[in-house]
């Protein structure tokens, strides 16, 4: 079998798992548009009132508006910049800094690869996964982190602000309060929405810039809320008491989720180590065994399918268990 021959299946392998993970991944988001249920607390119960007044029909078309906005945001959610991806870690990371990094990433892939005598693909191959696909998963690991941490804090931060409304401070110094007690992502993003109204930027609008840099359906609420309190004047610290329980509920639920799929977590994790820990042990007990798949064309072949079939079953049973809350 030639190494032509090799080349051109191995290439074509793995076009075939670039386009099958793709079909996989390609998965709608899930719905955000629960901010008139949080406003309200109470359903479509109230619109069955006969009579309906001026704020209430304010509030409706401002919902309308909102709606729309969220939609042609979920059509533009694809186009999402890299400075957009950079600001979700929380980190001072220029574009040039990134590409930076990733240049280097890339290099010490391909000299891994040069020490480790491999052929030619596979040293195209680690090039592209050390300049695109290594520095790109580093950064959603770092913003997935951030947005953690934020959720967990900020039912509280909420109900803290809610007790500041009720004794009389302003919004604006509500939210200024909340961004000295807490730290971490919380303070920050309280902080940044704060300066940003002091430079006059209307508050709901700074909100929603905080929903680029945290882009959870939370934040996203809280922004609607500002926007709605603006226009109609409602009470915020209703709707902001309203936001912490559904956080709560969504956060227990995501514990509930997370705790009865951890057994088919832990199922899919030894299954996928089982093909490396037994290789490993039969190279120490005998290697010729194992290096026929790495010196000889056909084992190399083997070895490709094995490999691409052990990673297209790990994903298919990581999407089966990665529930969304």
């Amino acid at each position: 079998m030639s190494p032509l021959f090799v080349t051109l299946i191995v290439v074509l392998i793995l076009a075939a798992f670039g386009g099958f993970a793709f079909f996989l991944l390609r998965q709608s988001s899930p719905e955000q548009n629960r901010a008139r249920q949080i406003i309200t607390g109470k359903g479509s119960d109230s619109k069955k009132t006969g009579q309906v007044d001026l704020a209430d029909r304010r509030r409706a078309s401002l919902a309308k508006k909102l709606k729309n906005q969220d939609d042609d945001g979920g059509k533009k959610k694809k186009n999402n910049t890299l400075r957009d991806r950079l600001q979700q870690t929380g980190r001072d990371i220029s574009t040039r800094q990134y590409f930076t990094y990733s240049g280097i990433s890339g290099v010490v892939l391909v000299v891994m690869a040069l020490l480790l005598k491999a052929s030619p693909v596979l040293m195209i191959f680690m090039a592209i996964i050390g300049f695109f696909g290594l520095p790109r998963f580093v950064i959603g690991r770092m913003a997935t982190r951030r947005q953690k941490k934020f959720l967990e804090e900020f039912a509280d931060a909420l109900e803290a602000m809610t007790r500041l409304l009720k004794s009389g401070m302003p919004v604006a110094e509500a939210i200024a309060m909340v961004s000295r007690e807490y730290t971490g992502p919380i303070g920050e993003e309280m902080s940044k929405i704060y300066d940003s109204q002091r430079i006059g930027i209307p508050l709901h609008e700074a909100a929603l810039e905080a929903a680029v840099r945290i882009p959870l359906p939370e934040v996203k609420m809280f922004a609607t809320g500002l926007a709605i309190q603006a226009q109609t004047g409602s009470s915020l610290s209703e709707i902001l008491t309203n936001l912490a329980d559904v956080i709560r509920a969504r956060y227990k639920l995501a514990r509930k989720v997370k705790a009865l799929s951890s057994e088919a977590k832990a199922s899919a994790g030894i299954i996928g180590a089982l093909p490396v820990v037994v290789g490993g042990g039969m190279y120490f007990l005998k290697p010729e065994h194992v290096m026929v798949l790495v010196e000889t064309p056909m084992g190399k072949v083997m070895l490709a399918f094995a490999l691409v079939w052990m990673s297209l079953g790990v994903l298919s049973m990581k999407l089966m268990i990665n529930f969304k809350v």
